[in-house]
């Protein structure tokens, strides 16, 4: 009996063990080399604002998409890009009838969403993330991007989060309710969906990209499978009606989210289906699981690699 049952533990609690044929991790290279990779130039950069409504609004610029909520109670953000962009971003919110910035969100902990903490926090800005996202800021971490990688450093501990959560928590601010959810590992070990009621709109961040294939973050304990059911939870949390706001990309809709799960689900699917027959990483290029979306979505050499990952190790990069 003892044996049958060690056998069903193993069973159980052995992780997946296909072959690891994924390519090295690329040497990181610095801020301005990922920025050149990107496209992406500081001083060139406008910020440009799409509002939802009078009082809730969204800025574009480098990096993830910034919420901002302005009203009677202060300002509001969801996520806040580089320290670099800052007086930008606090010309647009000037702009929109807000002065000082009293509440970041971060969506998650990486750079592009998240360090602009560094010039918030010294000013006396409350800092909030899910726990996971604040214990990430803390550490130095290898993002693999596939094509190149970056060692995002330890923040200082002035940009990391004054107050974090679990599961779920609220604010109550400008006349809204916030809901913010946390629904386990996905694009990151510590995503948050922000939900504003009385503006019926949702911030997903990087779990949901409207601007090509996601990216998941395998290396540090995002999952394929989390970012599917992170999406299927949040589209139960909101309605037909609410405004979708990715963590890059134009504003979309409920559709357009439900589209989103559906192509995912469709590609792990077929993923496993290759997986589970002992496919390697280039069988699984060479299969076209994600054919009749590489139009619109673009490359997908990232995508499939640490899908790829996720759904066969769930390993940490080291």
């Amino acid at each position: 009996m003892d044996r049958i049952l060690l056998t069903i533990a193993l069973i159980l609690f052995t992780p997946l063990s296909f072959g690891h044929d994924a390519p090295a991790i690329p040497d990181p290279v610095g801020l301005d080399q990922l920025l050149q990779a990107f496209g992406w130039d500081m001083e060139t950069t406008e910020i440009t604002v799409q509002s939802i409504n009078d009082n809730f609004h969204v800025l574009f610029g480098l990096g993830g998409n910034i919420a901002v909520s302005v009203g009677d109670d202060g300002v509001l953000i969801v996520d806040d890009q580089f320290p670099q962009l800052m007086p930008k971003i606090k010309s647009a919110i000037k702009n929109l009838g807000g002065k000082q910035v009293d509440f970041a969100i971060n969506t998650h902990w990486h750079f592009d969403h998240a360090e602009g903490n560094i010039s918030l926090g010294p000013e006396g800005t409350w800092l909030v993330s899910q726990a996971n996202s604040r214990q990430m800021m803390q550490q130095d971490h290898i993002i693999n991007l596939v094509s190149l990688a970056y060692e995002q450093k330890a923040y200082p501990e002035s940009a990391w989060p004054d107050i974090t959560y679990d599961d779920t928590m609220q604010f109550h601010f400008n006349g809204e309710q916030i809901d913010l959810m946390h629904f386990g590992p996905a694009h990151t070990t510590g995503d948050t969906a922000i939900v504003f009621r009385k503006s019926n709109a949702v911030h997903l961040g990087d779990v949901y990209n409207n601007s090509g294939y996601p990216f998941i973050d395998a290396g540090n304990g995002g999952t394929l499978d989390g970012v599917i059911e992170f999406c299927s939870a949040t589209l139960k949390a909101i309605d037909e009606n609410t405004v979708v706001i990715p963590g890059h990309g134009p504003l979309a809709n409920y559709e357009d989210l439900v589209e989103y799960v559906d192509m995912l689900t469709t590609i792990r699917n077929r993923m496993m289906v290759l997986i589970e027959k002992g496919a390697t990483l280039e069988e699984v290029y060479a299969a076209k699981v994600t054919s009749e979306w590489d139009e619109k979505n673009g490359n997908n050499t990232g995508f499939i690699n640490r899908a790829y990952m996720s759904l066969t190790h769930r390993v940490v990069d080291r």
